[in-house]
Formats: C-alpha cells, structure tokens, sequence
C-alpha cells in the first residue's frame, strides 16, 4: 500500500486530510501518512493525527509515495507542484464521495474537489485546479490549470476561470464571464463583466479597485 502525502500543512491541508480519510481509496490503495510543508510547525497547536513530515525543499520522492496539493494561493501551488513534479512526484485526483460529477466531466491531474462541490455537464478543470466546498460549477465551463475555487461559489453556464484564477467565498460568475488568468476575485463578489488578465476584482457587481 502507498504512503499518501498532503502538500501543505495549512487550513487547507488540514481539511483534505480530512477528506483524505474519507476516500474509499483510503486504506486500499494508499494510506495517509503526513504532510509536506516548509512550515515545521505548522500544525503546532491543532490535535492533528498526522505531523509534518519534512519541507517540500528537498523532498525526494519515491514510487511507494502519492502526493495531493492542499495549497489554495495558485502561484504557491504551482511553484510548489512543479517542483515536484520534476523530481518525480505522482499527484492523484482527490475527490470527495459526496460530489456530484454530471455527464463529460474531465478532470486533470492533482484536480481536489470538497465535499458538496457539483459538476453538473460538459466540464474540463485543468491541472491541480480545486473546488471547495458547496461550489456548483454549471454546463459548459472550463477551469484552468492551478485555479482555485473557494467555498460556496457559482461558477454558472458558459463561464470560465482561467489559468491560475481564485474566486473568494461565495463569488459568482454570470454566464458566458470569463476570469482571466491569474485573475483574483474577492469574497462574495459577482462578476457581471470578464475581467482582464492578473486583475483584481471585488464587490456586486464586481469592479477592479486597482
């Protein structure tokens, strides 16, 4: 059986541990056994079962080991990840057995999808890109590699996220919107309008601030 090791010993990485241990995979196929993070005492303070195991720094990785990215900020995940994945790391898709995955869902590599999350049809989510809990993601979306998706957001028919995006808790993107790369858009905005590439976005409807 392989180890299973959480990239990032954060919030985050405290919540897929959780979900981790509530994979049907979870004691079949691997097992968790700790976390990755530059951050030795990340966790000092929380009764966590499981500990740091080392810095992502010089992390070897072997073939007994699977990792999943537990990073929410999108250019730390990919910075982290790609580090990783040239030194050999194997990401497996994590998702949680209550989300609902709808017809022609694709999913890339090192996807995480929360508890709750929705999928309804006609999806691509890039690479490493993940949706937290209770987000629905309607028809005909694309999300792009290291995009993140926080909790309770819509991301409604024909929108998009792009490379590196973030939406905040319980953003909201109107139909046929497009977030454009590396785009940030804050907690419980609703983007009415696309945005441009790395712009910043907050509030109803949703403007730069900039």
């Amino acid at each position: 059986m392989k180890r299973l090791i959480i990239v990032g010993a954060g919030g985050f990485g405290r919540e897929v541990m959780a979900w981790a241990l509530d994979h049907p995979d979870c004691g079949v196929i691997w097992k968790p056994a700790g976390f990755l993070d530059d951050n030795g005492s990340a966790l000092d303070g929380f009764d966590c079962e499981f500990g740091v195991l080392g810095p992502v720094a010089g992390h070897a990785p072997d073939e007994n080991s699977l990792y999943v990215c537990a990073v929410g900020a999108p250019g730390v995940k990919r910075a982290v990840c790609e580090g990783l994945l040239a030194s050999g790391a194997e990401f497996i898709q994590l998702v949680h057995p209550t989300a609902v995955l709808g017809a022609r869902v694709e999913l890339g590599v090192g996807v995480v999808l929360c508890p709750r999350v929705t999928l309804t049809a006609d999806i691509c989510l890039g690479d490493f890109s993940a949706v937290n809990c209770h987000s629905s993601v309607g028809h005909d979306v694309q999300i792009g590699c290291w995009a993140t998706v926080s909790g309770h957001c819509d991301l409604t028919g024909g929108s998009s996220l792009g490379e590196g995006a973030f939406l905040g808790s319980g953003a909201r993107i109107l139909p046929m919107k497009r977030v454009a790369d590396w785009s940030y858009v804050g907690a419980g905005s609703v983007v009415i309008r696309s945005t441009k590439r790395g712009q910043r976005v907050f509030g109803n409807p949703a403007v730069s601030l900039d």
